[in-house]
């Protein structure tokens, strides 16, 4: 069974890459850790592990975060920060 630790490890590899990729939009993504504590916490089950984890991500970061740089509301050179707003995750510069 994989502990928390290692769920946060496997969370923190699968942002790694998507941060790659941003890079290739010339975006860079900074998360708070208070934002990969709910990763962590909602992408772990006891039953299959971190197989949730990428489909949290997707859910959390990844989808929400294309419909904002679809939107225009960053552009290449932006720094984009997700943080915690009233139990949200909100991204902005």
């Amino acid at each position: 069974n994989l502990k928390k630790e290692q769920i946060k490890g496997i969370a923190n590899l699968q942002i790694e890459i998507l941060k790659k990729r941003l890079l290739e939009l010339e975006l860079k993504l900074e998360i708070s850790g208070k934002v990969m504590e709910i990763i962590v916490d909602r992408g772990y089950d006891p039953v299959f592990g971190a197989r949730p984890l990428k489909r949290t991500i997707q859910q959390l970061i990844e989808n929400p975060l294309s419909q904002s740089i679809l939107s225009g509301d960053f552009l290449p050179g932006d720094t984009i920060n997700g943080s915690l707003k009233n139990k949200e995750i909100v991204f902005n510069t």
